[in-house]
């Protein structure tokens, strides 16, 4: 078996794994990642595509932000509906902030290329990837690379980016861990066709047949969602039905709104569900983004969520591997976990007011809800806050 060393062992090569290894080597810190999956395959997941202030501002810090903002599209807020009923919120007039859209695969291509000039060493495309030691000062990663050579990556620490079906998550063992997870009773139908967006910000709509969403990639490429049982077959939905439900429920012809339909690229099925594991620490392993925690779209975090935590522990691991000095890191997990739980309440919280339940009682709540959010200057502000984003280190 080849051994690698290095300091920081990064297991994931999505935003969350990348980002870490760009932040580290700023200040110094060595880093290999390795990655399961192909660079193409990484490059090319179509993910989450809203980014809060916070997150802009840190890819503006570290270098990362010309793209972003040449061709990001600044976004003052969202528009909440429900039938005969749309109001817009603006973030910016309410609390001061404001969201970019630009998606995840675009910062990864700022990430790639980022750290292919710097010459990152990424194993992509490896296998048997196994967790060792790491209670230790000297934990490992092992795995076979691409071309079928074993190796043994030793480092001071691994940081787990690797998802929910990545090893790091079940490298805590079950006697320290905890975890709560929230399955939802429905599903989204996400769309990406090729036309320009119908609207110039957001649209969220509570409809009796259920949620809809527009939302956008680019001037010329549209992303929509429209909420149907779990376990849909995809090819039950047509163009045609799509289109029809679309216009149904974001409201076509109300005040005199129009929805331009288009040539459907894409459409897959992404169950709704939220997960939080606990502690984000063990030993030396530290997990971050969705080796830790899930959200549901809905309140647009999931992205930002693991941007926050990999903003807290890059400067936790320099303080310990530079400067010997463990307190950022002792809490790491403490302190991300209270970011994690309150965008955890904010995304159910936002499904939950805005997903058909099947319960009129139910309804008649998140009708209330929804009047009070759009009518309520406190109400806005309170989502406007949460949406736009928290500060790092909230």
């Amino acid at each position: 078996m080849d051994d690698v060393r290095t300091q920081v062992a990064i297991i994931g090569a999505g935003p969350a794994g990348l980002l870490l290894s760009h932040l580290l080597a700023a200040d110094g810190v060595e880093s290999v990642v390795v990655e399961s999956r192909s660079e193409e395959y990484v490059a090319s997941r179509i993910r989450a595509g809203i980014l809060e202030q916070s997150t802009v501002d840190l890819l503006r810090s570290c270098g990362l932000g010309d793209r972003l903002d040449r061709e990001g599209d600044r976004h003052r807020g969202i528009y909440v509906q429900w039938p005969d009923e749309r109001h817009h919120l603006d973030f910016v007039d309410l609390t001061g902030r404001s969201v970019w859209v630009y998606g995840q695969t675009e910062v990864q291509k700022d990430l790639v290329a980022a750290r292919d000039a710097a010459g990152q060493q990424i194993f992509y495309e490896v296998v048997d990837t196994a967790l060792h030691d790491l209670t230790t000062d000297s934990p490992s990663v092992t795995f076979t690379d691409a071309s079928g050579i074993s190796r043994r990556l030793v480092a001071y620490v691994v940081v787990g980016c690797d998802g929910s079906f990545g090893p790091s998550r079940a490298a805590v063992p079950e006697a320290v861990r905890s975890t709560w997870e929230k399955v939802y009773p429905y599903s989204w139908l996400g769309i990406l066709a090729d036309v320009a967006p119908s609207t110039d910000e957001l649209i969220y709509a509570w409809h009796a047949d259920g949620f809809a969403m527009h939302s956008m990639r680019s001037a010329t490429v549209s992303r929509l969602y429209l909420q149907v049982p779990n376990h849909t077959p995809v090819e039950d939905w047509s163009d045609d039905r799509i289109w029809d439900a679309l216009a149904t429920r974001l409201g076509h012809g109300q005040d005199g709104w129009e929805l331009t339909p288009g040539p459907v690229t894409e459409r897959s099925v992404l169950p709704m569900r939220s997960f939080v594991q606990t502690p984000m620490r063990h030993g030396r392993l530290f997990l971050a983004g969705d080796a830790a925690h899930i959200v549901p779209p809905t309140g647009a975090k999931g992205l930002n969520l693991a941007v926050a935590d990999v903003a807290l522990l890059a400067p936790a691991l320099v303080a310990l591997l530079r400067k010997n000095d463990p307190r950022l890191a002792d809490n790491y997990s403490p302190d991300a976990l209270r970011r994690v739980w309150r965008c955890t309440h904010f995304s159910w919280w936002m499904t939950t007011m805005l997903h058909r339940s099947g319960d009129p009682f139910e309804e008649q709540l998140q009708l209330s809800q929804l009047r009070w959010v759009t009518s309520s200057q406190a109400g806005a502000a309170g989502l406007a806050e949460n949406y736009a984003g928290l500060p790092i280190g909230f």
